[in-house]
């Protein structure tokens, strides 16, 4: 550590909102900088590369009045830190980790380095034990589990945002509400989309939620720090008071081009479409960091939201993403077109974990047998859907007739539940509504003493 702040007057350059200095000592990756202006005022900064004592530096905001001779980089030897604290419930801070919601500052515990130490993959316990989001496509059929990373992977013009606040609102585990807490992050957002998620927030914010907010009027830098600084709260939460944290991150699809445009700054070689060839790692560094320890209390588990461009499930943000993750959310627009909400499709949606946290003691000893036989049904009543756009629906037999039925009725009845949430209690029930429309003759993904009984 340096015994004094290093300050120069070596700018060589401005270009955008980059600054490149030359004859510079003693510096390193992410350090903060303060940058002083000839008329008084301040920006702040942060190093993105350093090569032979030349550095590049991102300004957080506007360039304008930064001139070569008379302005003046100070390097405070600080990496970005995240202030925590038990009152940073209820508290809403911009993505350089500043309070921006009006209220009285507080006085931190700590302050924690945002990238956060690596989990020991031996330290790590499987993920386990129920979270309840109150929407029967994901709590019935992509059972989400403590620990786990379950992305959305969404179109432009779908209601991911919905989604999101739907959750934001009924998520909930089977601990006391005091033992689980929402950390919202939303990175690159429109100011429609911030109202929208400020007016959801108000009323909850203050009892379960810690608010990180970075609008796409803001520097592109900061969106690669929002999620690091959601995180290290979310740590603190579940790793020092004992929570159960669910992490909701949105966009992520708009973090990877700021990753794209720091690294275009950068002047690296860029990988495919113009990606830079490390954003599996860094994409990584963020998911990996959901998860419980053994013999420890609490647990973080996360919901990336992925806007997938062009609608296109093998872009590498969303391809990236689903090789990280345990599972994916797809969104559907046939679905959304239909008037269904949430427009879940749960033929390509995926819970990896989803066994881990069901069953007599998490949710009903029903719950396995029970998607097992909805997925079954509805997948042959959508085979028998494209089967009706070629013979039409007089070419079907009687049998087929039922599955079609089924597969609308699922859609309309199972999967649409508009603004209600529903309990996974409920979610089985509604489940069990539909099955009873079929003979018991014709289930063969449930066992014969469970039909007997719920049927």
């Amino acid at each position: 550590m340096r015994l004094s702040e290093h300050r120069y007057r070596t700018i060589e350059t401005v270009f955008g909102p980059l600054l490149f200095l030359e004859k510079v000592k003693q510096v390193r990756m992410g350090e903060r900088v303060r940058i002083l202006l000839p008329d008084g005022t301040e920006r702040a900064g942060q190093v993105i590369e350093i090569e032979k004592g030349r550095v590049l530096i991102e300004v957080f905001g506007e360039t304008g009045g930064i001139d070569r001779d008379n302005t003046t980089v100070v390097f405070t030897d600080e990496i970005a830190k995240m202030p925590l604290s038990p009152e940073i419930m209820g508290r809403v801070f911009n993505g350089s980790g500043k309070l921006i919601d009006g209220l009285p500052s507080f006085t931190p515990a700590r302050r924690a380095p945002i990238n956060g130490i690596p989990m020991n993959p031996d330290a790590r316990e499987r993920p386990s034990d129920f979270i309840e989001t109150g929407l029967s496509s994901i709590d019935g059929l992509n059972t989400l589990v403590k620990g786990q990373k379950l992305p959305i992977f969404s179109c432009s013009g779908l209601p991911s945002k919905e989604i999101i606040a739907h959750i934001i609102r009924h998520a909930r585990t089977l601990k006391e509400p005091s033992g689980f807490a929402v950390i919202f992050a939303a990175m690159g957002i429109t100011f429609h989309e911030y109202s929208f998620y400020m007016d959801v927030l108000e009323d909850i914010r203050a009892e379960r939620c810690v608010i990180f907010i970075n609008r796409a009027d803001e520097p592109a830098l900061e969106r690669l720090l929002t999620p690091r600084l959601a995180l290290t709260a979310a740590e603190y939460l579940c790793f020092e008071l004992g929570m159960d944290v669910l992490v909701l991150l949105t966009d992520m699809t708009n973090y990877c081009d700021a990753l794209r445009e720091v690294s275009t700054a950068r002047g690296e070689l860029p990988g495919r479409r113009g990606y830079p060839g490390y954003m599996y790692s860094d994409l990584a560094s963020i998911y990996e960091r959901a998860g419980k320890i053994k013999g420890l209390n609490g647990s973080v588990t996360m919901i990336p939201v992925v806007t997938m461009p062009e609608d296109d499930i093998t872009h590498p943000i969303p391809d990236l993403t689903g090789y990280i993750t345990e599972g994916q959310i797809v969104l559907s627009r046939e679905l959304w077109r239909l008037g269904v909400f949430p427009p879940v499709d749960v033929l390509p949606s995926l819970s990896r974990l989803m066994n881990n946290g069901i069953g007599r003691d998490r949710t009903r000893e029903d719950h396995r047998d029970l998607a097992n036989q909805l997925y079954s049904f509805y997948a042959q009543g959508r085979d028998v859907r494209k089967l009706e756009a070629i013979v039409g629906i007089e070419g079907l037999s009687e049998k087929d007739r039922r599955f079609l039925k089924f597969a609308e009725d699922f859609e309309r009845e199972f999967v649409h539940q508009g603004d209600k949430g529903r309990t996974v209690i409920e979610t089985l029930d509604v489940g069990w509504r539909l099955l009873r429309r079929f003979p018991k003759s014709e289930f063969d993904r449930i066992k014969k003493e469970t039909i007997e009984r719920y049927y």
